[in-house]
């Protein structure tokens, strides 16, 4: 079937010249929500992946999922590694014979980082510093690395732009911000090209809804199902930009392979450009689960103290993104909930 390019998104039309091309990726965190996502698309297109996990937040039931979406055939494009890219030799092997890096590998969770800042630094940046010294030493073509809005820390004003950051409130916040310096220097120094993307809560399948630091969404949506209450730190008037994980994936695979210089060497938000307070999240959630769960009619959140490190507004400016890498997010929380709660449902109780 013929398409007319004029019609299609800059990322159909990639998707075309990948399936064309074959290339070699490397995507760090791979057993981890965005990253197995990633691995699922880039298999799809095609693609040779190396992936590395050390599968202290990811699930090999990832991979196994993503084994049996794309099929053997497809499958056997892919390299899998059990390590730590904090050691800087995982790094250097995983690193040769690769043409881009997307790298997703950290300790997340700005409650866990205050917890543990030890833990939190040296994954989040020894880590982050080994991955980059061993891809300028590939010689990748590209360097893609996850950060994170709570860059932005104190700084009032809505929506978010890039250049506009305020004071970090967490050791979390800090690591990421260290990343973006960090790639920066990389790029005046060394000259290796870099793209950071400032992910706004992630959301979506094969996110872990368990332990102390789960995601709000999974968590919220495993508590109801087994009819244990929710609970909201703060008034529920805390708002966040709720970003279904294809936004995201589409975003990594956009700055990878971009050509237009003025796009590289930068720093982008990736969301949806809206806001849904906790609140809002509850009642949304609430209501589509009613059919699973119909004694949730009359159910109510349990409010809490607000949480030390958390920003209370979040609401991205995605113009950039738009103008330079031709990002176009084609899932809003709503259409993202839709889809999203067919994998919770089916999967909820699937352990390792």
């Amino acid at each position: 079937m013929n398409y007319d390019r004029n019609l299609m998104t800059s990322y159909e039309i990639l998707k075309q010249e990948l399936t064309a091309t074959r290339r070699s990726w490397l995507v760090t965190g791979v057993a981890g929500f965005i990253g197995s996502n990633l691995l699922l698309e880039l298999l799809r297109c095609g693609q040779r992946v190396v992936g590395v996990d050390n599968l202290s937040t990811g699930h090999l039931r990832n991979l196994d999922e993503v084994r049996d979406e794309v099929g053997t055939e497809r499958w056997s494009d892919f390299t899998w590694m059990e390590a730590d890219i904090t050691d800087l030799e995982t790094c250097r092997k995983a690193c040769k014979g690769v043409d881009y890096v997307l790298h997703q590998a950290a300790l997340g969770s700005v409650p866990r980082s205050i917890a543990h800042p030890d833990i939190t630094h040296h994954h989040n940046e020894t880590g982050f510093v080994s991955m980059l010294l061993a891809a300028k030493d590939a010689g990748v073509r590209r360097f893609v690395y996850a950060s994170s809005s709570a860059v932005y820390g104190d700084h009032p004003a809505l929506p978010k732009v890039e250049d506009q950051t305020g004071e970090c409130l967490s050791p979390y916040a800090v690591s990421k911000k260290a990343n973006e310096l960090y790639a920066a220097l990389f790029s005046k120094c060394y000259g290796i090209e870099t793209i950071g993307l400032r992910y706004f809560n992630v959301f979506g399948p094969r996110q872990d809804p368990t332990g102390p630091y789960a995601a709000v969404i999974p968590k919220w949506i495993d508590a109801m199902l087994c009819g244990e209450p929710v609970v909201i730190y703060g008034d529920g008037e805390t708002s966040r930009d709720f970003c279904y994980v294809a936004n995201v994936v589409q975003a990594n695979l956009l700055a990878a392979t971009i050509g237009d210089h003025e796009a590289q060497n930068t720093i982008y938000n990736i969301a949806v450009g809206g806001r849904t307070t906790l609140n809002e999240l509850y009642e949304m959630l609430r209501s589509r689960l009613l059919k699973e769960r119909p004694d949730l009619v009359d159910a109510a959140p349990v409010y809490d103290e607000f949480r030390p490190g958390d920003v209370r507004h979040s609401n991205a400016d995605i113009g950039k993104a738009r103008r330079l890498l031709g990002y176009q997010p084609t899932y809003q929380i709503d259409t993202g909930l839709d889809v999203g709660l067919v994998w919770y449902l089916a999967n909820r109780k699937t352990d390792d």
